[in-house]
């Protein structure tokens, strides 16, 4: 694998600290800010509603610029988004300050899968965009349990100083390790809008906001269903987030090797075991044990989705990849703003704090029946073509044919 992809690896891990240290720190913010859990639950939904609407925005601007160039101003952008978070004197802007930041992660993902996907062989495109991931998935095994004990230590404003200086980090790996590349030629929005009148990019973004959509509706809600209910104390939500993050890693690099072996097999296998173990995880989340085993694979069957995802709307997308990538990314984000809205619904309405699990599991269970939908089509499809192709050779020598 090149080494440009270590310089994408540093950037998500950056912007995978942020988006997911916020869950272990809710807490602390609600408290300091005087709102209520499902209220803080906003910096959740309003990263993830930024990503959806930066993702298009910033990725038809950077066509203007080189992809390194374009990689390198996101990071910038995103170094800013977190300072504003840190020094935020109420809670609308802080909420502002997520939202800047996160209007840099979609581009940066999309146009990083795209560069990471053009560096290697055909055959190890999933490899090497589950290799940018690891910086994501990385990040929670330290970045995001390092920045809740941080947060939880000496306050959370602390947190979002230090995702800014990993950001700067991420902006130097970027500038130093990604080879430069000619600005793409002939590219036109109208090629790249083209992309979504293909109904299978459309099922695999479904499936993209339903599955992972299903992961944020029970962690995004972590720390109080495990202090309330499983009995831990507020300081072992680090390790808990630890234990997630190992999964991701684990699941993001499984799925990155098997999905460029049987993609949709893959996604059946991980899509049908999410959604049972959400479910299950409704009862498991009364036990600490149970509880811990549940958020791994809850992490690892999530992040499996994630390479063969990305994958197929880059395969589907075929010739106008780069806006197809970046939306995809704001489809994961899609499904963690409508996942945590929908957990924050439930919890209110009385139901419980296990009681976003069963959305992440109808969810979940969602994105499986549009798999099996997809797949359905293909072959239908692939079908339809074999019967046109092997009949034109007989019009052909009809029409040939002497009179």
């Amino acid at each position: 694998m090149p080494l440009a992809l270590l310089a994408l690896a540093v950037g998500a891990f950056g912007i995978g600290t942020t988006e997911f240290v916020i869950m272990g720190l809710l807490p602390e913010v609600a408290a300091d800010f005087q709102v209520s859990i499902p209220t803080a639950g906003f910096l959740v939904t309003g990263y993830a509603l930024g990503v959806v609407l930066g993702a298009p925005l910033m990725t038809v601007l950077g066509t203007r610029v080189t992809r390194k160039r374009m990689l390198m101003l996101l990071m910038g952008l995103f170094v800013v988004g977190n300072m504003v978070s840190a020094v935020a004197p109420v809670f609308g802007v802080m909420l502002a300050g997520r939202v800047i930041a996160s209007l840099a992660h979609g581009a940066f993902f999309g146009i990083g899968s795209v560069v990471a996907a053009d560096l290697v062989a055909p055959q190890k495109r999933a490899g090497a965009i589950a290799m940018m991931f690891t910086g994501l998935t990385v990040a929670n095994v330290v970045g995001v349990p390092l920045g809740t004990y941080i947060g939880q230590s000496v306050g959370w404003r602390t947190t979002f100083f230090v995702v800014a200086a990993l950001g700067v980090v991420g902006l130097l790996g970027v500038a130093r390790l990604v080879p430069e590349q000619p600005k793409a030629e002939g590219v036109r929005l109208r090629h790249e809008l083209a992309a979504f009148g293909n109904v299978q990019v459309l099922l695999a973004m479904a499936m993209t906001v339903l599955g992972f959509g299903g992961v944020f509706a029970a962690i995004t809600y972590i720390t109080p269903m495990m202090t309330e209910i499983a009995g831990y104390s507020a300081s072992s939500v680090t390790w808990l987030l630890v234990l997630f993050g190992l999964g991701m890693v684990g699941g993001n690099l499984l799925g990155g090797k098997f999905a460029d072996r049987h993609l949709m097999p893959m996604l059946y296998v991980s899509l049908g075991a999410l959604s049972l173990i959400l479910a299950l995880f409704t009862l498991t989340a009364h036990n600490k044990i149970a509880a811990a085993v549940t958020i791994v694979l809850i992490g690892g069957l999530g992040f499996a989705t994630v390479p063969p995802l990305q994958k197929r709307v880059l395969d589907q997308a075929a010739g106008a990849p780069t806006l197809a990538s970046a939306v995809n990314i704001g489809a994961f984000n899609l499904g963690n703003a409508l996942s945590a809205w929908l957990g924050g619904l439930v919890i209110a309405a009385g139901l419980g704090y296990t009681a976003p699990n069963w959305v992440g599991a109808a969810l979940a269970a969602s994105a499986l029946v549009l798999a099996v939908l997809s797949s359905a089509l293909e072959r239908r499809t692939a079908t339809r073509s074999r019967l046109v192709a092997a009949h034109i050779p007989e019009q052909v020598e009809a029409s040939v044919a002497p009179h």
